[in-house]
């Protein structure tokens, strides 16, 4: 009976997305569950469909595919905590939050994170479900999200969507429509990002309040990528990277053995501390540094990233990235470490080179999310396409320009006292680092004055660090308790 209804949905409501293929522009399917959080007992609705994306006009230019999660054996609601989950990219589609962190689903993989058959989805007794109601949207191009064709028989110009700019506005838009259709206004909202999401989150606070008299709780996230770090390059950029090597030549037991025989969280102080103080101010000397203290500072870089001092002087103490995760275990195994999570190891063809032949953790996550996903959302969800789920999506040449988000997120929480943040990273995230994470939130308010509104938590896994277990479990119960700390709790929103 529920196939047929969603038949019947189907046909009513869809625009060629192609000559083929088609889907649905505004529509939805609900199911019920039942699952066990932290041993308790939840019930919940699932809703899942398209919600369109109008122009100034008023004309359909995009339809996004999202996914809805409302507890229902709750007795008030409204005060129920609303929480907007978007990921990255740009270009990726939601999945990853959805089916592996926050989720009432998570990915059939083991303890550490890697994959294992039969894919697929088991119960998360550490979802967020129990504390907060949460929507998982997929921005134009990602999931089964797409532009549709306008009366004119055009679609909309891809700057209406492929940018910083452009996509806050449209989904800030969006938001606006989802909470005001299933009447969400009087709950406290959250957004939250990972990676590029990272971005996006932070754009969207100012871009709610200001033009969508939207006012948040919270901005969380995760592994975020500032690209007024990450794009930049510099001594800065650069010398950020430095406490990651230290995490990760750890992990692969490639320290000297008075750093190895202590904890990370012993070493990393130490690490931070040279890069802020000496590694720095060394690299912007550039070629005038002198040999002395060339020498002296690619010691102590060896001494925290487990390289060779001879490498890092060839590279003029500025190592990138990519050389360092072919560099660490070249001589020792021969083979590559992860970008997103530096645990993981690739083969490459040859052991020469200056970089990775491939992601290593990236392949090893595909196996498990994008079989995962699209049998979730048939088999559990009941909704059925013949449009391919974009695990990552074509959005052409993405318009960074004008990146004034993290003075956005500033003005936000000046705006609205009520605001907090939470940033949650993995030591071993070599592509949007720990340190670089905490230098943005230093960064992003220079007066001081909102600093004991943020806060950093930090797991020992990489960019996805809810894929390990004890990661997944600790990190929901640090969305629990920021939740908690940002509550209102019936105080005036006032300095």
């Amino acid at each position: 009976m529920k196939i047929k209804f969603l038949f019947a949905l189907l046909c009513c409501s869809i625009l060629s997305f192609s000559q083929d293929l088609k889907i649905p522009v505004d529509t939805s399917y609900v199911t019920n569950h039942t699952t066990t959080i932290k041993g308790q007992s939840i019930t919940y609705k699932a809703m899942t469909g398209f919600q369109p994306v109008w122009d100034s006009e008023g004309y359909v230019t995009a339809s996004l595919y999202y996914t809805y999660y409302k507890r229902t054996n709750v007795k008030d609601v409204n005060k129920r905590p609303l929480i907007i989950s978007f990921n990255g990219g740009p270009g990726s589609a939601s999945v990853w939050m959805h089916v592996a962190y926050t989720g009432p689903k998570v990915l059939n993989i083991d303890d550490e994170g890697y994959p294992i058959q039969p894919y697929g989805v088991k119960s998360n007794p550490n979802s967020i479900l129990d504390v907060a109601d949460i929507v998982y949207v997929n921005p134009v191009n990602t999931g089964y999200s797409r532009k549709v064709m306008m009366k004119d028989g055009k679609y909309a110009d891809d700057s209406m969507f492929f940018g910083i700019n452009a996509d806050i506005k449209y989904l800030a838009s969006w938001i606006n429509t989802f909470v005001t259709r299933n009447n969400r206004w009087e709950s406290p909202k959250y957004i939250i990002g990972e990676s590029y999401g990272g971005t996006r989150v932070m754009g969207l606070a100012l871009e709610l309040q200001n033009s969508q008299w939207m006012y948040l709780n919270g901005v969380i996230m995760v592994s975020p990528a500032d690209y007024k770090v990450l794009r930049t390059g510099g001594p800065v950029s650069s010398s950020l990277n430095l406490p990651y090597y230290t995490a990760a030549a750890w992990y692969h037991k490639m320290l000297p053995s008075e750093l190895q025989s202590k904890d990370l969280l012993d070493i990393l102080p130490e690490a931070e501390n040279f890069a802020v103080n000496e590694l720095i101010p060394a690299i912007s000397k550039g070629g005038f540094i002198s040999d002395v203290e060339r020498k002296a500072i690619a010691k102590k870089m060896s001494y925290y990233s487990g390289l060779s001092e001879k490498v890092i002087l060839q590279q003029n103490l500025d190592v990138p990235n990519r050389f360092f995760w072919k560099e660490l275990l070249r001589d020792k195994t021969g083979q590559t470490i992860g970008r997103l999570d530096s645990r993981y190891i690739g083969i490459d063809k040859v052991e020469t080179g200056i970089s990775p032949d491939y992601s290593a953790e990236l392949t090893s996550w595909l196996h498990s999310f994008a079989p995962a996903i699209n049998y979730y959302i048939k088999n559990e969800l009941g909704f059925s396409t013949d449009v391919k789920y974009n695990v990552f999506g074509n959005v052409g040449n993405w318009d960074r320009s004008n990146d004034n988000v993290r003075d956005d997120l500033r003005q936000a929480m000046a705006q609205n006292p009520y605001l907090k943040v939470l940033t949650q990273s993995g030591y071993y995230d070599g592509a949007t680092t720990y340190f670089a994470a905490k230098y943005s939130q230093w960064q992003t308010d220079p007066s001081g004055k909102l600093k004991d509104r943020f806060s950093f938590k930090g797991y020992r896994s990489g960019h996805m660090m809810y894929l390990r277990n004890e990661d997944l479990i600790n990190a929901n119960d640090d969305l629990r308790e920021f939740i908690k700390q940002s509550s209102a709790n019936g105080k005036a929103a006032k300095y």
